[in-house]
């Protein structure tokens, strides 16, 4: 995960100084063409500012938005954004991984325990991944110890895995958090600049606080966008985990019973 980290994390720095080479690059064109066109200006000029803003493509106008916003408070609610995303494709890929088919499970240990006993079974669960045959290995490996001892064994271990399963979960929500105060902080610091603005012209005209008042915006929306985002990922997660905690108590249950039913303990 640190790796998958610190990979997404230089992609953002260089995507982010790509970004501004971009915009700058797109502006220098725009002075030299009346110098190439000056033969036809009637016919030349009004072409690339009619067709420009309809070619511009919906990734061109987020970039043209984002450097608008101000590099430095967009730059952190974009780092926000893509570290949040990291951590929620490894909780999806580990959770997607750690689900079981619990009922199949049971059948393959039941099926080994009346052929092989209870290291066949634990062979079984060895072969299996999830935290679901994880817990069923723990019981079993206890089972010479009693009915009581397995299910405190499966108790136990099963709140270790349950750990696991949450684990980074409360990042995504330090981010989701964090993405729209940063962005209301932009606001803040957009509607200063534009009272300084209006300070130090003297005058309260719309041309003075248009810059100001427009960081302030964009600073919010994006934050707001990440929040979002973020959002609907974390709401998917919790209910993931929520579906594999289910599942495990319910194999437990179902272990018990199927060890009460071949009577283990006494073996």
């Amino acid at each position: 995960m640190k790796k998958l980290l610190a990979l997404l994390t230089i992609t953002s720095v260089l995507s982010f100084g790509m970004l501004n080479n971009s915009v700058y690059a797109q502006d220098e064109p725009a002075t030299e063409q009346p110098a190439v066109e000056t033969p036809a200006p009637a016919k030349a000029a009004p072409a690339p500012e009619e067709v420009a803003p309809a070619d511009q493509s919906f990734t061109q106008v987020i970039k043209q938005k984002f450097i608008e916003g101000g590099p430095g408070f967009m730059g952190i609610v974009l780092v926000c954004l893509i570290l949040g995303l990291a951590i929620v494709i490894e909780r999806v890929i580990y959770l997607n991984m750690a689900t079981t088919n619990s009922t199949k499970l049971l059948k393959n240990i039941e099926g080994a325990l009346t052929s092989g006993g209870v290291e066949a079974a634990k062979e079984v669960c060895r072969n299996t991944k999830g935290p679901v045959a994880s817990i069923f290995y723990q019981g079993l490996d206890r089972s010479h110890e009693g009915v009581d001892m397995v299910e405190k064994s499966v108790v136990s271990y099963g709140g270790v895995q349950m750990g696991l399963l949450e684990k980074g979960i409360s990042w995504i929500a330090l981010f989701i958090a964090l993405a729209p105060m940063l962005g209301f902080m932009g606001t803040v610091i957009g509607m200063i600049g534009a009272f300084d603005a209006i300070a130090a012209a003297g005058d309260i005209s719309p041309a003075v606080v248009a810059d100001g008042i427009k960081v302030a915006l964009l600073t919010t929306v994006f934050g707001l966008i990440v929040a979002m985002i973020l959002q609907v990922f974390y709401n998917y997660i919790v209910a993931k985990v929520d579906s594999i905690v289910n599942d495990m108590e319910n194999a437990s249950i179902s272990l018990i019973d199927l060890l009460v039913k071949h009577d283990l303990s006494k073996k």
